[in-house]
């Protein structure tokens, strides 16, 4: 019995080693996995998309109004364009960048929302980006909402936010939600407000 003790020890000693071990293993490969690899950057996305919130609205004595709709951009095809086009329609304006990760995640969510309301709504997806690397991450992303360039230093009636940021403007150019991060944009609270703004005044 004196003899079998320290074996029974040295075995339970060598488990609870290899069991220490392969936890740490595990948590240093979920690590790299997480910074590293593919992988990482769909989590991140995912995680990143799993705690953005509901965007809020601000409160009708609170809207701010534009000024005006003066505001020159670029569209797709890198063609100049003026923001008055918009003027007495429901707008829906978006800054991002392609290689922000954060908008990547959002920018899910605003697909879905451009893919329910193109027809209905301006979608003003804004990027201050060169085309080459915008055009091959929307072709990566299989993303086909209207892309529209940011000219820097020209005047625009709203804040020029750092991305990801939005805006929803109303059909009078009331800034009924004004966002400086990540939100959920495809869910029935945003889905009721637009179909109220969409509707009034008709």
């Amino acid at each position: 019995m004196n003899i079998k003790l320290p074996i029974v020890g040295s075995f339970l000693f060598g488990y609870s080693m290899k069991r220490s071990t392969i936890l740490t293993l595990l948590v240093i490969s979920l690590v790299l996995a997480l910074f590293v690899t593919p992988l990482g950057y769909h989590g991140k996305v995912w995680l990143n998309q799993l705690f953005s919130g509901t965007p809020g609205v601000i409160q009708t004595s609170k809207r701010d109004k534009l000024a005006d709709y003066d505001w020159k951009l670029k569209d797709a095809e890198w063609d100049f364009f003026s923001f008055e086009k918009s003027r007495g329609n429901v707008v829906f304006i978006n800054f991002w960048a392609s290689w922000r990760l954060p908008c990547a995640a959002e920018l899910k969510g605003i697909q879905k929302l451009y893919d329910t309301y193109e027809d209905k709504i301006d979608f003003y997806i804004i990027t201050n980006e060169e085309r080459p690397p915008v055009e091959e991450f929307m072709e990566e992303k299989d993303f086909t909402f209207p892309v529209t360039y940011l000219i820097i230093g020209e005047r625009s009636p709203i804040e020029v936010l750092e991305p990801p940021a939005s805006y929803i403007i109303d059909r009078d150019g009331y800034i009924v939600v004004k966002e400086d991060d990540i939100k959920d944009w495809d869910n029935t609270t945003v889905h009721k407000l637009l179909d109220e703004l969409i509707n009034k005044g008709i």
